[in-house]
């Protein structure tokens, strides 16, 4: 087991469901990217480069792609409770994964 799937299962499960679809959703988005911990939370790299991270708290998944990531998509984010570069899932709502694999292909494309 690598450090972000011991920090996933660190979650209740129904949790760790969600955060695994979301590893699931940037790992098939970016099959290359190199995931690690970094800042205590799942890491997503590419060219060593930081790409997306996401975090679990009590009452949302946090996820976090930088400025830009989170500037072209601010209309549909707008929805969610953000901060510069991060923006709140709440877990009692559907974790809009479309969404999320749309951001990690332009963080891609725009790194």
């Amino acid at each position: 087991m690598n450090e972000v799937e011991i920090y996933i299962k660190s979650f209740p499960e129904e949790v760790q469901e969600k955060m695994l679809k979301i590893r699931e959703t940037i790992l098939s988005t970016t099959p290359e990217a190199e995931e690690k911990i970094s800042y205590g939370m799942p890491g997503f790299f590419l060219n060593n480069k930081p790409l997306v991270y996401f975090a679990g708290y009590k009452n949302h998944i946090g996820f976090y792609s930088t400025p830009n990531g989170h500037e072209k998509f601010a209309e549909e984010l707008s929805v969610y409770k953000q901060g510069k570069g991060s923006v709140q899932f709440p877990l009692n709502k559907e974790i809009p994964f479309d969404l999320i694999r749309r951001i990690v292909e332009f963080r891609k494309e725009n790194q």
